[in-house]
C-alpha cells in the first residue's frame, strides 16, 4: 500500500528509549490445543481485502475472532505510534508501511522478534530483498512478514506515443527507452512531435534515479550523506534538471486534481509508477480506458515504491496466534487473492507462476497482462533502500529545491541551500 502524504510521526529514537521495558511482559505463546477463545486486534489501513480473509480464517479456526480496525494511512500510524508510546493499546497485529518502517524499528523493544515464532521456516517463500527489508541491521530479528510490493514500471501512453511516432507495443517500448539517455531521447521527441511533457512532474524525474539508488540521504547511524562530493541522491537531483532544461518535464504534481485530469485526458506521455498505480488509473480515468499500456524500466530505474508488512507488538497476550493468522494471511494463495481483489502486488514470487496470475488481462491497458510485467520488475530489485527517521523532512527540501529550479532557479544554488537546510534538521 501506499499513502499520499506523510506526516512526520515524531522522535522515533525516543520512543524506543521509553518502550525498551515493555519488552519484559509475560504472555502467552499459544494456546497449545488450539481450543482457548482468542480475540486478535488487527489494525490496517488502505484498501485491502483482509476483513474478508479474516472471516475465511475464523471459519478453518472456529476458537479465534479478528478484529479488523481499518483506518487511513497517517491516521493509522499516527494512532500506532501514539499507543506504542503509551505503552498500552497497541493491537496484536499491525501493518507498517515501507516508507515508515524504519521509524517504527527504532522502537525493536516493542515488538515481537518473529524469528522466534517461526518465521525461518517460510522465509523462502518471498523475494530476498523484502524479506531482508524487514529485518534489523544484524539481520537476528525480524520484524514483519511481507504483505505487498511496488515494483516500478513504466506507465505510458499510446495514443501520445503514436502521435510522436514511438512504438507503442510493450516490448519495442522495453527495446527503445532501455537506458537513461534513451529516457530523455524518447521524451525530446514526444516534446518536438506533440508539445507534451513527457515526464508528468520533476519529482517523478527525480525519483527515476532516486528510488533506485543503493543509499539515499540518511545512514542507520543518522548521519547525511548528501554533504560532500558525489552521492545517488545529487545524480538523481542532476537528472532531474537535466530533463528539465531538455522541457521534457511537466508541472503535474502527483495526486493533485491537475494530474489526476491529466492521466485521464493524455496530457503527458509517461508515468514512473508503482504496480498499485494501476488500480487508481482504472477507478479515477474512465477516458483513458486502452490508452495507456505497461512495459519494464531501464535497469538503472528498477526500483520498489511502497508495500507494507505485518508486525506484533509485544503487548499481546496472544503472540502466537497473531503470528499463524499473519502468516496464513500473507501466504502465496492469499497473496493472489488479494491482489485479484484489491491490486496488492504480492511479495511470493510463488504467485508469479500460478495460472491465475498469469493470465490476468487488464481491460484498462487494453488486454495487456500487467502482472507479467510488474513480476519481471520485482525480480529485478537488489535491495530495499534504507530510508531513516527523518527521510521525509530532508526529502522535502530536495522537493523544494527542485520546485525552484522548475520556477528559475541555479540548479547549483538550490542544492547547496537544500542540503543546508537537510543538515539543520538532522542536527536537531
Amino acid at each position: 500500500m501506499i499513502n499520499k502524504k506523510w506526516p512526520v510521526l515524531g522522535a522515533a529514537l525516543a520512543l524506543s528509549l521509553t518502550l525498551g521495558a515493555c519488552s519484559g511482559d509475560e504472555k502467552s505463546e499459544g494456546s497449545g490445543d488450539g481450543n482457548e477463545e482468542v480475540t486478535l486486534n488487527f489494525w490496517s489501513f488502505g484498501a485491502t481485502n483482509y476483513e474478508e480473509l479474516a472471516k475465511a480464517y475464523e471459519e478453518e479456526n472456529p476458537n479465534v475472532t479478528i478484529k479488523v480496525k481499518a483506518s487511513e494511512t497517517a491516521e493509522h500510524h499516527d494512532a500506532l505510534f501514539t499507543s506504542l508510546s503509551a505503552g498500552s493499546g497497541a493491537p496484536d497485529i499491525a501493518m507498517l508501511e515501507v516508507d515508515q518502517f524504519d521509524r517504527f524499528k527504532e522502537a525493536q523493544g516493542s515488538f515481537e522478534n518473529l524469528y522466534d515464532l517461526g518465521a525461518k521456516d517460510v522465509q523462502d517463500q518471498y523475494l530476498e530483498w523484502k524479506w531482508n527489508a524487514g529485518e534489523n541491521s544484524e539481520g537476528d530479528f525480524l520484524f514483519g512478514l511481507p504483505t505487498d510490493i511496488g515494483p516500478k514500471a513504466l506507465y505510458y501512453r499510446t495514443d501520445v506515443f503514436e502521435a510522436a511516432g514511438l512504438p507503442t507495443d510493450p516490448s519495442e517500448v522495453e527495446a527503445l527507452i532501455n537506458s537513461p539517455e534513451a529516457f530523455k531521447e524518447a521524451g525530446e521527441k514526444v516534446l518536438a512531435e506533440t508539445g507534451k511533457p513527457f515526464v508528468d512532474s520533476i519529482e517523478m524525474a527525480f525519483r527515476a534515479y532516486l528510488d533506485a539508488s543503493e543509499q539515499t540521504y540518511l545512514n542507520p547511524e543518522g548521519e547525511l550523506l548528501i554533504t560532500e562530493g558525489d552521492n545517488d541522491v545529487k545524480k538523481a537531483y542532476d537528472y532531474a534538471v537535466e530533463l528539465n532544461e531538455a522541457g521534457v518535464v511537466g508541472e503535474f504534481d502527483m495526486w493533485s486534481p491537475e494530474w489526476a485530469n491529466a492521466v485521464n485526458n493524455g496530457e503527458f506521455a509517461v508515468e514512473l509508477g508503482a504496480g498499485w498505480l494501476k488500480g487508481w488509473m482504472e477507478g479515477n480515468a474512465p477516458d483513458a480506458v486502452g490508452k495507456w499500456k505497461v512495459a519494464t524500466l531501464p535497469t538503472e530505474f528498477a526500483a520498489n515504491w511502497g508495500g507494507s508488512y505485518l508486525a506484533i507488538p509485544n503487548e499481546t497476550d496472544h503472540a502466537q496466534e497473531a503470528y499463524d493468522f499473519a502468516e496464513w494471511l500473507v501466504s502465496a494463495e492469499n497473496q493472489l487473492e488479494s491482489f485479484q481483489s484489491k491490486g496488492l502486488f504480492p511479495s511470493s514470487p510463488t504467485v508469479y507462476e500460478m495460472d491465475e496470475f498469469k493470465s490476468n488481462e487488464d481491460e484498462f491497458f487494453g488486454g495487456q497482462v500487467t502482472s507479467s510485467v510488474f513480476a519481471e520488475a520485482a525480480q529485478d530489485i537488489d535491495a530495499a533502500v534504507y530510508k531513516g527517521v527523518k527521510y521525509f523532512p530532508v526529502n522535502n527540501e530536495i522537493l523544494t529545491a527542485l520546485k525552484n529550479v522548475q520556477n528559475g532557479a541555479d540548479p547549483e544554488k538550490e542544492w547547496d541551500e537544500a542540503v543546508k537546510r537537510a543538515q539543520d534538521l538532522v542536527n536537531r
